[in-house]
């Protein structure tokens, strides 16, 4: 079995970021707007403004209260993407109730949707010309791509429907020219389709979901899922049993996490040098 560490390939992709950030002889900025107070965000913005000074990319995190209201949210927005000196935005989830998520997703000028939420960042993706992709789904690519697994012609089940990571990740996939299952709360016969998958990424957030007996021999796992359980943090995977089973899998923490952090990075530069023709 061999461990397919995100930890590791991020540092590697960071230290290239790094140099290539080297070559803009310009400010860089994200714009991070976090509305609330929810403690699970307050650590992957710090995580985020923490990466970001590693490449010498300025983050400027605007908190609004719990209280704002909709309009106020994309009124920022829009002063944001009307400011030059701001290179992307990121617009941070979960939003507090009354405020909608995928109008303030589409509020975001495409070239500097950082997540790739937007309907015009979708819309290319789903185009086979993407600009700025999801960066989770980007990251479970690249970190596939890396320890040389080809994609081509395999069988994929993608338990996952999400516009965040399972509808992009599917077409990130089928780009890749493999054969993408997508299955969901609804679907039916789940194992059937698990133990026939060459590859299995699972995003659904329930800790041990994916058991060994749901997994053939040599299967390649891939967990998107975190939870919380008594102050650790868990993935989808029973990973002490189904490692023993699979080829390839990754950890939770250590495997997706930091290379969708890492995809952050990368679109910021790739926003930048858009813009800068």
């Amino acid at each position: 079995m061999i461990l397919l560490d995100g930890k590791k390939v991020s540092k590697e992709i960071i230290a290239d970021l790094k140099e290539r950030r080297k070559k803009i002889n310009d400010n860089v900025k994200l714009a991070i707007i976090w509305v609330g107070n929810n403690p699970a965000s307050e650590i992957y913005i710090n995580n985020k403004k923490k990466q970001c000074a590693k490449i010498n990319v300025l983050c400027d995190v605007y908190h609004l209260e719990e209280d704002t209201k909709e309009n106020e949210v994309l009124e920022l927005i829009d002063k944001l993407n009307n400011d030059n000196t701001v290179t992307g935005i990121l617009v941070q989830s979960p939003l507090p109730n009354g405020i909608d998520e995928i109008k303030c997703f589409n509020k975001i000028d495409s070239k500097k949707d950082i997540d790739g939420f937007s309907n015009i960042s979708v819309g290319n993706l789903y185009l086979g010309s993407p600009k700025l992709v999801s960066c989770t789904p980007k990251g479970v690519v690249r970190l596939l791509e890396y320890y040389g697994i080809d994609l081509e012609g395999k069988n994929v089940c993608l338990i996952n429907r999400s516009n965040i990571v399972g509808k992009p990740l599917f077409h990130l996939l089928i780009s890749k020219n493999a054969t993408v299952t997508m299955c969901h709360s609804k679907t039916r016969n789940l194992k059937d389709i698990t133990k026939n998958a060459d590859i299995i990424i699972s995003a659904v957030g329930k800790p041990n979901f994916l058991t060994v007996d749901m997994v053939k021999d040599g299967a390649i796992i891939v967990d998107v899922g975190i939870s919380r359980v008594d102050g650790k943090v868990l993935g989808d995977v029973d990973f002490n049993n189904v490692s023993e089973k699979a080829s390839y899998i990754t950890p939770v923490p250590g495997g997706v996490g930091p290379m969708t952090i890492a995809m952050i990075l990368e679109n910021i530069l790739i926003a930048k040098e858009d813009n800068n023709g």
